[in-house]
């Protein structure tokens, strides 16, 4: 059943053969990208920035300075 399947309307014509690859590299590409980004965060929990961006988001503002061309430091 599902061999007649697959020839009649994948592998008889070679457009449509070659389709089904596009259409499933496509897909398979994006389903090992997720995986490989999941196991990287997950190994790398803690020490991602988007795991620790919330502890610097909220700091207090500091005198922010700036140094011109001739050194001298001019506050913004």
């Amino acid at each position: 059943m599902i061999s007649r399947f697959l020839y009649r309307y994948i592998f008889k014509r070679t457009s449509s053969f070659i389709l089904s690859i596009v259409v499933t590299s496509v897909f398979f590409e994006r389903a090992y990208d997720h995986a490989c980004e999941e196991i990287f965060e997950w190994i790398n929990e803690g020490r991602l920035w988007t795991h620790i961006k919330h502890k610097y988001d909220n700091l207090p503002q500091t005198q922010n300075y700036e140094k011109d061309l001739s050194g001298k430091e001019h506050r913004i």
